[in-house]
């Protein structure tokens, strides 16, 4: 694909502004009439030498030595046993594959990988083979993710 110089520096302004790969898709299709994938959105800022601001993640404090902070998924499954609920949590590195993945653990203390995939395919792969979570389940951790999603600017 090829760009005019005038739509370069479009693409550049948006990243200096602080827009997600998400945002610069969306902008192509309706500011420049321009639509392409994700995957190819994240090529066309590779070739054009941009790279996205990664928001700056609040510093945590020094842990003592020897003690670490939990998983994702093992804060999941424990607010889920704890409180019975459907809890859906975002991974720090999307598995290979997935435009974004993590973990989610059902009501009944199930658990599952969740991905999206660059098409925007969802995905579930239970730990427990043949699981099926129940519908309300179903419907609650869609939602959650949606949530998440929205939050994290996908």
């Amino acid at each position: 694909m090829t760009l005019t110089d005038e739509q370069k520096a479009k693409v550049a302004e948006w990243i200096e502004a602080g827009a997600n790969l998400n945002e610069i898709q969306e902008r192509l299709r309706s500011e420049l009439d321009i639509t392409i994938t994700f995957l190819e959105t994240r090529f066309l800022l590779a070739d054009l030498d941009l790279e996205i601001k990664e928001p700056k993640a609040p510093e945590e404090p020094e842990k003592p030595v020897g003690e670490t902070a939990p998983a994702e998924a093992e804060i999941v499954t424990e607010e889920a046993a704890a409180t019975g609920a459907v809890q859906v949590g975002v991974d720090q590195i999307a598995r290979p594959g997935a435009a974004v993945s993590g973990k989610v653990a059902f009501s009944d203390g199930k658990r599952a990988t969740w991905y999206v995939t660059q098409y925007g395919e969802l995905g579930l792969d239970p730990e427990e083979e043949g699981y099926r979570p129940s519908e309300a389940d179903v419907m609650v951790f869609q939602t959650e993710l949606q949530r998440l999603l929205r939050r994290e600017g996908f």
